[in-house]
């Protein structure tokens, strides 16, 4: 299975991207883009790949101490930036130590468990709102989000997450993300590390 760890932002952060997204999407050129929808918005910590299933119970087990060994922190999205002219996405403020932290953690995580992972190099936050098949002058939607700053939540999990591709060949699909676990950050943290399973999202 396609799995990657991340930060989930809560509803309420997400509600506060629309009016942004409503804005973006008002610029020429826009309906060649390809948007992601709320349901799929996230921080990538660590993106595995193809996982067997028998390392899945190795890398929950090493996420939860992943987890165990961060302490919660305050996060919130503000402005935006491009990956040449392919991706555009939000960017993050608040304790950025603490979630590369974080994404370290995950990516020891992964690679402990034996999964090949791509040449460590320094993380940079972002969501991902939308991609293009071609070079697009990405800049007036950049633009377009200077300033914009969200309300700050106080990150206190990291979630293991399965991404199914799109195979109907609709255009426009977008993956399809299912929550497998859940594992509380903070050695006090109490939860199930399998809580959340199949829930999208959230």
């Amino acid at each position: 299975m396609r799995l990657f760890a991340a930060v989930l932002p809560p509803v309420e952060a997400r509600e506060e991207l629309g009016p942004v997204l409503g804005r973006l999407k008002a610029l020429p050129g826009a309906e060649g883009l390809r948007w992601t929808g709320p349901e799929g918005w996230h921080f990538t910590l660590a993106f595995m790949g193809e996982v067997e299933d028998a390392l899945v119970p190795e890398l929950t087990a090493r996420l939860e101490r992943a987890g165990r060994r961060t302490e919660p922190f305050p996060l919130g999205l503000r402005g935006g930036g491009h990956f040449g002219g392919r991706a555009l996405w939000a960017g993050a403020a608040g304790d950025i130590d603490t979630l590369r932290r974080l994404a370290e953690r995950a990516g020891a995580a992964a690679r402990r468990t034996g999964l090949p992972m791509e040449e460590h190099r320094r993380y940079r936050p972002h969501l991902t709102l939308a991609h293009s098949r071609t070079d697009l002058d990405l800049r007036p939607y950049t633009t377009a989000m200077d300033g914009f700053e969200g309300t700050p939540w106080e990150v206190a999990e990291l979630a293991l997450v399965r991404s199914r591709l799109p195979v109907s060949g609709v255009p426009h699909e977008q993956p399809r993300y299912e929550t497998l676990a859940r594992f509380p950050l903070g050695r006090t943290g109490n939860g199930n590390p399998g809580a959340g399973h199949g829930t999208p999202g959230r």
